[in-house]
């Protein structure tokens, strides 16, 4: 396999899309040496079909806000690869989404989503349209408007989406409510939906316990305890707080946040009432975290600056892609850091990741650790599918175990001659492996 060649077909391709050929150069470069080994890959071109998606839709979006006048937004849905099940992955609003974005983050989920070992392919999808600052009404016109363009493309063993940044509850019900109407059935095609029609518990909370379940199995192999150990978190989400609740539950402290303001430093540790406060801040739609040490006086805001400042054990990122740069690598080196792990999807850019295994920190990307999110949501399909409900003990189980399965299989491939364990090379590599075997099954097609 020449990268090289790859890269610059791609490049040439799609000129511009930076984030999805970042991400296909990490998984191009772990996987080299053992692509290699299997000449049968290079003649059925395995690599040159993984990197382009099976279809992009694209579509517009027109609807009408509360003062009568018609707004107008791109909307998007890309079928990454469908080789081990259907396509799954996240619906993202927010002004931020392209066409590039949302490549690099089907082309991850296939990957993790092999790694669950649930039958699940890669896709992702979303709009332009932020829900901040929108009106409940103006959100759910929005979603049953871009509904009628997806909805028959998507299915419960065909497509099923989920959510994202700026998709959460009250988005999914109203997506799938119109799905519903239009499709004539209720067979659970989203995951992510309400209690009260089919959603799973534990599915809020998931990526970030799962993460922590990651990062205690990364420190149980090197024989050191997460408890007592100081965490630096970002974002103040969903993904931040289910990260927060379980690290805070397993005996660290977790002393950071943040938002798109700054950050957060409480030296007493985000516990307790302060957690449930997070939740508050989230949906009161400002996107901030000032107002916490308001409520806290003990803590400190530093506006518009970043959590890896601060000296601490652990550093999750849990915001978005390409968070933590080099000089917040370097920083997190020179004041002692033990682990890193992403939470978000890509949360480290390519010079910090390299950084972080050239000092041999350890460190393990965001498909291994966040799968804890896809994979309760293969639980709520596989809840959908035989009508049943099962208790939130049930579910964490399930996910405590796909999540010690998953650091099992980074270990097979990512634990070289040294005693240094490259969880990158390990996760891409196995979720690499097992989609490229059911591609070869499958034929050309």
């Amino acid at each position: 396999m020449k990268i090289d060649n790859i890269l610059s077909a791609l490049e040439a391709k799609h000129p511009g899309e930076n984030e999805f050929l970042q991400a296909v150069k990490e998984v191009l470069v772990s996987i080299e040496d053992v692509y290699n080994q299997h000449p049968e890959f290079e003649k059925n071109r395995i690599i040159e079909r993984l990197v382009e998606p099976d279809r992009i839709f694209t579509f517009r979006v027109a609807w009408v806000d509360d003062q009568g006048d018609i707004q107008v937004n791109l909307g998007y849905r890309v079928q990454f690869n469908n080789a081990i099940g259907p396509y799954k992955g996240g619906l993202r609003f927010h002004a931020s989404v392209n066409l590039s974005s949302l490549k690099f983050l089907g082309f991850e989920q296939t990957f993790k989503n092999a790694l669950t070992t649930l039958p699940m392919g890669g896709g992702k999808g979303g709009s332009d349209f932020s829900p901040r600052g929108k009106s409940n009404a103006e959100i759910m016109r929005f979603c049953q408007a871009f509904m009628l363009e997806l909805w028959r493309n998507i299915g419960p063993d065909t497509d099923v989406p989920a959510g994202d940044i700026g998709v959460g509850t009250r988005e999914i019900g109203y997506l799938y409510g119109m799905y519903k109407k239009l499709a004539r059935e209720n067979t659970g095609t989203f995951t992510g939906k309400g209690l009260e029609y089919g959603g799973s518990l534990v599915r809020p909370e998931a990526t970030g316990f799962g993460a922590l379940y990651f990062v205690q199995e990364m420190l149980n192999a090197k024989n050191i305890d997460l408890k007592g150990k100081t965490v630096a978190v970002s974002g103040f989400g969903n993904v931040a707080w289910g990260a927060v609740t379980k690290a805070t539950e397993l005996g660290a402290k977790v002393v950071t946040i943040s938002g798109p303001d700054g950050y957060i430093y409480d030296p007493e540790g985000i516990s307790g009432d302060k957690i449930e406060y997070m939740l508050e801040l989230r949906n009161s739609g400002d996107d901030i975290v000032a107002p916490y040490a308001q409520k806290y006086p003990n803590s400190v805001f530093h506006a518009s600056k970043k959590p890896w400042l601060e000296k601490v054990d652990i550093a999750l990122p849990c915001a978005i892609q390409n968070e933590l740069n080099l000089n917040d690598a370097e920083t997190l080196i020179n004041n002692g850091v033990t682990c890193v792990a992403e939470v978000s999807n890509m949360g480290c850019t390519a010079e910090a990741v390299d950084l972080f295994i050239e000092k041999k920190i350890l460190f393990a990307p965001g498909k291994a650790v966040n799968a804890g999110g896809v994979a309760t949501s293969g639980l709520e399909m596989s809840q959908n599918a035989m009508h049943i409900q099962w208790s939130a003990e049930e579910v964490d189980k399930k996910l405590h175990e796909i999540m010690k399965n998953i650091h099992e299989q980074c270990l097979k491939f990512g634990k070289g001659n040294e005693q240094y364990i490259n969880y990158v090379k390990g996760a891409n590599v196995a979720g690499f492996m097992k989609v490229a075997r059911a591609m070869m099954a499958q034929g050309v097609i």
